[in-house]
């Protein structure tokens, strides 16, 4: 893989303080990420319920602003992750709860001028119909894209690997969903490590789909790691997703392998402060 002091490409980097840095509490991850020269960070979902308390949010939002950062992209609530959930969009009963913290999630957003939501689909639930499943769905999503574009924000849809019961696995499951909901406004979020693993044609997807590619994450295959410790060319695909018109941040969402700051050795100080 190329070395990123030369790098290919001259997109910007920015940092998930969900997966990286969690050996420090939440609120001092930003500042973290700025002492090693990051201006840009996204999220999951930050809080432990759909509907935190407004000290919470309050607190939260401070972490992000005093480190002088800018908040890329912001995840929904996505149910219980350590127990296995991967979204409730897609969850019949659920409703509320998801337009709840959509109405939160946008509130951050406002204050932080972020303008991307993860929306996570959400696996298939043991005992109702799938098409039932996809039609709240739809809704859902409906919802969320109307309360997004209340501020000028869409929404992404991320195909996921490593849970057989999450249906967006490539990227043309996530654009059956996209089409039917008719909307320009919700995009794929193109994570290189997710598709790759599943087995997708990331040549064939970034051909395709780059205009439609509203955020992209990285990490290397196998592993889920930082460049360079798999076998995935993302340098090469960062530069083709660049060619074919892709402008926006490349979000680094990759498990530390020795530490979060000793792991970003692939990536040189002077490119992680690009905006």
């Amino acid at each position: 893989m190329v070395d990123h002091a030369g790098s290919r490409h001259s997109l910007p980097y920015d940092v998930n303080l969900s997966i990286l840095f969690t050996e420090l509490p939440l609120l001092e991850r930003a500042e973290a990420a700025r002492a090693l020269g990051f201006k840009a960070v996204e999220y999951w979902w930050p809080f432990d319920v759909a509907v935190p308390s407004d000290t919470d949010v309050d607190q939260f939002v401070a972490s992000i602003v005093e480190a002088r950062l800018t908040l890329v992209g912001l995840n929904f609530f996505a149910g219980d992750m350590a127990a296995g959930e991967r979204g409730i969009v897609s969850a019949p009963g659920r409703e509320a709860e998801f337009a709840d913290s959509v109405a939160i999630a946008v509130h951050i957003a406002e204050r932080l001028g972020c303008r991307s939501f993860n929306a996570l689909y959400g696996n298939r639930i043991d005992g109702v119909d799938a098409s039932a499943q996809d039609e709240v769905a739809l809704s859902n999503l409906d919802v969320a894209a109307n309360a997004a574009a209340r501020i000028g924000a869409g929404l992404v849809l991320e195909p996921l690997s490593g849970l057989e019961s999450h249906p967006l696995k490539t990227a043309a499951d996530a654009f059956a969903v996209i089409d039917k909901l008719g909307r320009d406004d919700v995009r794929l979020l193109a994570d290189l490590y997710h598709l790759a693993t599943n087995g997708d044609d990331l040549d064939a997807v970034i051909a395709e789909y780059t205009p439609r590619i509203g955020h992209v994450q990285i990490a290397d295959v196998p592993g889920r790691n930082q460049p360079g410790t798999g076998s995935l060319d993302l340098e090469g695909y960062l530069e083709k997703l660049q060619n074919a018109g892709y402008a926006g941040h490349v979000g680094i969402e990759y498990k530390p392998l020795g530490g979060s700051v000793e792991s970003f050795g692939w990536l040189p100080q002077t490119r992680r402060g690009q905006r």
